[in-house]
């Protein structure tokens, strides 16, 4: 029977290069698109490309940290969600259109 650990089959640089990779598909979908909903989406890509490199490099030097960053990262990302949500929802009803380029409307 095969007992290896996983850390012999991945290392740390892959968990690290995964999160490089989630965080240019969040960032791109970042610039390039135009809904709010899809603009939501990509943030939470990177903020979890964010957690994966906190955790990865916490777990290289043996420190708990970067998992209590993690944790802390994973609130802030809740709290954006109901916010922002809620914030959409909004707009939604009054516009009717989730298109950024509507919130060129909002003068005060």
């Amino acid at each position: 029977m095969i007992t290896m650990q996983l850390s012999q089959y991945v290392s740390i640089y892959d968990f690290l290069l995964l999160s490089i990779v989630l965080f240019a598909i969040g960032l791109f979908g970042m610039l390039r698109r135009k809904n709010i909903l899809m603009l939501f989406l990509s943030s939470e890509i990177m903020l979890n490309a964010l957690n994966i490199a906190l955790v990865a490099v916490g777990v290289m030097f043996n420190d708990m940290g970067g998992q209590m960053f993690a944790l802390f990262v994973i609130a802030l990302a809740a709290s954006e969600v109901a916010v922002g949500l809620g914030l959409v929802l909004l707009w939604y009803r009054k516009h009717k259109s989730l298109d950024i380029d509507t919130l060129c409307t909002m003068k005060g």
